[in-house]
């Protein structure tokens, strides 16, 4: 699996979150007419009509389940392919940076260790390269 693979869930979770954080503003919009205007919607100088910020949210309650249920397959590929790692240490810092979205410094300080930021990442890495054929050689 390459990083771009392993990324996947990542960037699912941020759309989602932003898909989220636009149904606020929109929602804020619709009970505040002094409210800023809405910076997240495609429509330009914000939304002031109720009916089209109740349909926008709508449309943003079916991304963001259609992007839930994209986000469940990823999960399940990811966590089968951690579950799939002899080493428990790549296992961990693996699930810790792909499945829960950590820092590098964040990972290193879970594992413990006197692992560094930097250790976690090489040793992360060397692993991926190693069972990688396909991913490129300057990761």
């Amino acid at each position: 699996m390459t990083v771009k693979e392993l990324s996947q869930l990542y960037y699912l979770n941020r759309e989602i979150e932003r898909e989220q954080l636009r149904i606020r503003e929109l929602e804020d919009a619709a009970t505040n007419t002094a409210a800023k205007p809405i910076t997240t919607s495609p429509c330009a100088g914000g939304i002031s009509d109720s009916t089209a910020v109740i349909a926008q949210v709508v449309d943003c309650e079916v991304i963001i389940k259609a992007k839930q249920q994209v986000a469940a397959v990823e999960y399940k590929r990811l966590i089968e392919y951690i579950n799939g790692i002899d080493d428990s240490l790549i296992r961990q810092i693996i699930a810790l940076r792909f499945v829960n979205g950590l820092k590098w410094r964040q990972v290193a300080e879970h594992i413990g260790g006197n692992n560094t930021e930097d250790s976690v990442k090489k040793a992360c890495y060397r692993y991926i390269k190693k069972s990688c054929p396909e991913c490129p050689e300057d990761m």
